[in-house]
């Protein structure tokens, strides 16, 4: 299965594994499901961590290698991701959560994360 997996999950995945429910480490675990981690997510921790964030204290160069490392894949942002946007009900603020749910639905894949709001899209969102 094809996993796209939000900023949250790959902060927790790469710093803090405890936080992580037994659920979202079996699907990061298994070897049958396709990672995915989004330029967005890279973007937002970028962002994030240069305004002192202390949630976003990772170097994005540093992340991204250590998630390629790891059998991570890319997804890039296209126009087609964009335009999604604006097919989705107006559920969460975060602009960056709401580019990964278009990013999930234009590319027919699912979207994990831990965060409520987000698991409230209809779609391909799975909350672990």
């Amino acid at each position: 299965m094809k996993l796209l997996v939000d900023t949250q999950l790959l902060l927790w995945a790469a710093g803090h594994p405890e936080r992580l429910s037994s659920t979202a480490r079996d699907l990061l675990d298994d070897p049958e499901n396709e990672l995915l981690f989004s330029a967005a997510s890279l973007w937002e921790i970028a962002i994030k961590s240069g305004l002192d964030r202390e949630d976003f204290q990772v170097q994005p160069r540093l992340l991204r290698r250590g998630l390629l490392d790891n059998g991570y894949l890319e997804l890039p942002i296209t126009s087609q991701h964009a335009v999604t946007l604006d097919t989705l009900p107006p559920l969460h603020k975060d602009p960056f959560d709401c580019l990964l749910l278009a990013q999930a639905l234009s590319e027919g894949i699912t979207l994990v994360t831990a965060d409520a709001k987000l698991a409230q899209y209809p779609g391909p969102v799975r909350r672990v």
